[in-house]
């Protein structure tokens, strides 16, 4: 047992924590425990994406892993959290992109190779920011697995998966209409298009029919509205509702596309909603995705008008290399010059954006790779209803997940970049034969791999057990560590990755991915507003552990993290978690500076606690056992909670206070059992706190008498039923409610403490009585009475202040400095309290509903307190009566 260092004065977080984390890293206590027989409990880091630094929502979300892992390795669990990080491809290609046209250089200019080149340099160098960071953070993780979703174990099981499946017809190749970014020119997922509200038009054009004798409400022609109309040059048909009754003779006619002059039919297909617009819907198969349904239907021409960069190609006549939106302006120039432009209605309507780029999507007709996804899907809802299903945290979120499921699309994989795990499909150069396989064809060199990459999200949905070893189903961490024991993330996340991760366990494991799956929120800041470059309102999660250190900012983030709800980000709360730490910092501080140095963090026996130390550690064990609850529960808010209000109000405000007087008194023996009382309660509290703040709790810690070389693989404390004392804290109770009382008599009388005063006791609760009277010194060390009267013959003196407390009155003679008209207000405001009180549990107590569902010990505890409201009212009225009457 050992000290380690004297603590300073005051709460430096970054004193306390410099150095700190290498020093776990050299000790290697992040890595597991090689315990066989100790359960396993194993997490998986959400990688996050190396296109740039980490911000406040990876901190909250690291946070409660950490939480979670430190407090299971404590609590003796062979732990493993496995850290990584994703390649991100669009969002990555994108960044680098980006920093390339600074210099006016395209990818393309530079050619695949020499561009992957520059992507893995971004790579590096996001990557070592990124793990300085962690270790800011103070990430418990074993770096020795770290992963990549690019390294080559990874690229092996993507490459695995994706045979798999296309080998059990569930990859499919085709002709699709998809969702496309223009600028980074390649195929989105549904998932990854983010609707917002943009301004634009319902544009009315007239289509004047081919045939002259052919008239339609007395016109020679049909009237379309369309809010796109750069994509008439690919309009092959007109579509109405087959029971549309306006509409059946025109069925079979044709029509002339304005500045094209295609003759394209009008046909009759469910698709068309009659109640909407005109009932009459131009149909643009390689430019709508609900237009190239109906083209399949009707066996219609596919005219694709756009490049892969939404500019204009040859099919769009005299506008081509033009820019979409330049094209759509003098397309409608054109029509009004020819004067078959019927009106231009302005409107806000929702349009797709893509989530990387932010640029506004097209629905483009292209060959891609896809999954198809009911079968997987189908799995995964069954997996639901076994034994090995998923646990959601809240369980509202499985409904999310579910309805999902329920109504998915097939999934487009192959993505239009160069940076990402390249589809193993070769073509021959001959032939046009597919191949596809984990290696190479034999004779590569009649052949041609294919250009595309998939989705970053296929790699990041086998995370779970591909960093695990899988495929080698023989991998040691494999066998031990999956299934993994809990998942935390982001509700926004759900459809991108739980759900992934889902299927694909399933499918290829046969196993759920993570027993549970805990949700939260988002980081809004103060006003409530989501954290974004746009409003200028992110915070640096790195600026803010510069400040308060990296404890207090993982006490905010915990204290505020209840299971799916956000949490807003506040200074004014930064300041209270640091001035917490601060508070813990000096209680135990105090408490150092008091043991000697043959002080043992180990509690006396019951026979040799005082009062007090009795209360103290029936508090503690208390806390011991609802903290272990709540965090069981994912419920990191009420945790923190109960910290809080024993660490604040029970250690350092009422336990050390009292310890004074046996510390300072002549009594060694009591002072022997106080200061191993004293560092056995802040043992076990820094024990409890760890987890939630690794850096001040190691530094506190090795600073005491201990045993062991880190908290981090330090016993967590256990809930000890043989330490439960309800007898001890009722008394000691009895004793805060007391000097509770003496001091708010002397804050309403402005009587400071060195003012004596008398104090009389009146109670006919013998128990009670001999409390007070055991306990003098700490009445005198708290009250300050000149002179003390503990019975039941009390006479309240005319001139005095009076407070109830369960089972007694106090009064406190203060004739010279109250006012008895005053003290008759205050009692009658006290009345009118206590009533109120008394008629809150009246109705509890007469609702019958309550009292036949309430679980027994509820309603006990009710009643109890209802009679403790009566007796206090009871007594407060009678002074108050005896004060009207003197």
């Amino acid at each position: 047992m050992t000290k380690e260092v004297n603590m300073s004065t005051k709460y430096d977080p970054t004193a306390v924590e410099a150095g700190r984390y290498e020093t776990w890293k050299e000790q290697g206590v992040f890595k597991p425990s090689g315990n066989e027989e100790a359960h396993p409990y194993s997490v998986v880091l959400p990688p996050p994406n190396v296109t740039g630094k980490l911000h406040l929502g990876h901190a909250w979300d690291t946070t409660l892993q950490d939480i979670l892992i430190r407090q299971k390795r404590m609590q003796g669990f062979d732990t493993l959290w496995v850290p990584g990080m994703d390649h991100a491809g669009i969002a990555t290609q994108a960044k680098v992109e980006a920093r390339l046209r600074e210099n006016n250089v395209t990818r393309y200019d530079l050619g695949r190779e020499k561009f992957i080149e520059q992507v893995w340099d971004w790579k590096d160098e996001y990557a070592s920011i990124i793990k300085q960071q962690w270790g800011k953070l103070g990430l418990s993780l074993d770096y020795s697995r770290e992963r990549f979703t690019l390294d080559e174990g990874l690229s092996k099981a993507v490459r695995k998966v994706f045979v798999d499946l296309y080998k059990k017809g569930l990859i499919y190749r085709g002709e699709y209409i998809i969702n496309w970014d223009p600028q980074a020119r390649t195929a989105l997922s549904d998932i990854e298009v983010i609707h917002q509200d943009d301004e634009g038009a319902f544009y009315h054009v007239s289509y004047p029919f081919v045939d002259e004798g052919v008239t339609y409400d007395g016109k020679n022609y049909i009237e379309i509205a369309t809010t796109r109309p750069e994509t008439m040059m690919g309009d092959v048909a007109v579509a109405v509702h087959p029971s549309d009754e306006r509409y059946k003779a025109l069925i079979g006619k044709q029509v002339r596309v304005p500045l094209i002059n295609r003759d394209i039919p009008i046909i009759a297909d469910e698709y068309v909603d009659p109640e909407f617009g005109t009932g009459m819907v131009k149909i643009t198969p390689a430019h709508d995705p609900n237009d190239f349904l109906v083209g399949n239907r009707h066996n219609l021409e596919r005219i694709n008008t756009m490049n892969d960069d939404a500019t204009m190609n040859e099919k769009a006549g005299k506008y081509v290399g033009m820019d979409r939106f330049e094209a759509r302006k003098a397309i409608v120039a054109d029509l009004k010059e020819l004067g078959v432009m019927l009106n231009v209605e302005p409107i806000v309507h929702s349009v797709g954006h893509s989530e990387r780029t932010g640029v506004q999507v097209e629905s483009r007709l292209s060959t891609q790779w896809f999954v198809k996804m009911q079968p997987l899907a189908a799995e995964a809802l069954a997996m639901q209803k076994g034994d090995d299903r998923v646990d959601f945290w809240p369980p509202r979120f499985e409904n999310t997940f579910s309805s999902w499921m329920e109504d998915i699309h097939d999934w487009v994989i192959s993505r239009q970049l160069w940076w990402g795990h390249q589809i193993p499909a070769w073509y021959h150069k001959e032939t046009g034969e597919i191949y596809v396989g984990e290696t190479a064809p034999s004779d590569l060199e009649n052949w041609e791999q294919d250009n595309d990459v998939l989705d970053t999200w296929f790699s990041s949905a086998l995370w779970p057990f591909s960093t695990m070893g899988w495929p080698d189903t023989d991998s040691a961490d494999f066998n031990r560590y999956f299934p993994t024991s809990t998942l935390v993330t982001g509700y926004d996340i759900i459809f991108f990755w739980v759900a992934r991760m889902m299927f694909q366990s399933k499918e290829f494991t046969g196993r759920q991915p993570f027993k549970n799956v805990l949700i939260h929120g988002l980081i809004r800041d103060e006003q409530g507003r989501k954290m974004s470059k746009s409003l200028g309102n992110g915070i640096d999660p790195m600026d803010v552990i510069e400040k308060y250190g990296a404890d207090a900012l993982r006490w905010f983030l915990s204290t505020g993290s209840t299971p799916g709800q956000d949490v807003r980000f506040s200074y004014t709360k930064m300041d209270a978690a640091w001035n917490f730490i601060n508070k813990i910092w000096n209680a135990s501080r105090y408490v150092i500076m008091n043991l000697d140095d043959t002080t043992e963090a180990k509690l006396p026996s019951q026979a040799e606690l005082s009062l007090a130390d009795k209360w103290i550690v029936s508090r503690l064990n208390k806390t011991i056992k609802h903290v272990t609850e709540m965090l069981d529960k994912f419920e990191f808010s009420e945790a923190n909670r109960a910290l809080y209000n024993f660490i604040w109000n029970d250690f350092a405000d009422w336990y050390i206070e009292m310890t004074k007087e046996t510390l300072n008194g002549d009594n060694s023996q009591a002072k022997v059992n106080v200061q191993n009382t004293l560092a056995y309660v802040l043992d076990q509290t820094l024990r409890l706190l760890h987890p939630i703040m690794p850096f001040v709790t190691e530094k506190i810690w090795l600073s005491m008498p201990h045993e062991g070389s880190s908290l981090v693989i330090a016993d967590y404390p256990e809930y000890d039923a043989n330490l439960d004392n309800p007898i001890a804290e009722s008394q000691f109770q009895s004793l805060v409610d007391l000097i509770t009382a003496v001091r708010n008599i002397r804050s309403e009388a402005n009587a400071p403490m060195s003012t004596p005063i008398d104090l009389l006791i009146k109670t006919s609760d013998v128990t009670l009585a001999n409390i007070f009277a055991e306990n003098g010194d700490y009445i005198s060390r708290f009250a300050h009475p000149k002179e003390l009267q503990i019975s039941a013959d009390v006479v309240a003196p005319k001139l005095a202040m009076t407070q109830v407390i369960t089972n007694a009155e106090i009064y406190v003679p203060l004739a010279e400095l109250i006012n008895i008209e005053d003290e008759i207000k205050r009692l009658a405001d006290e009345v009118k309290r206590l009533a109120g009180e008394v008629k809150r549990g009246q109705g509890k107590l007469n609702n019958e509903r309550f009292v036949s569902n309430a679980p027994e010990a509820v309603v006990v505890s009710e009643r109890e307190k209802l009679a403790d409201w009566e007796q206090k009212l009871a007594a407060t009225e009678a002074r108050l009566n005896e004060l009207k009457n003197a």
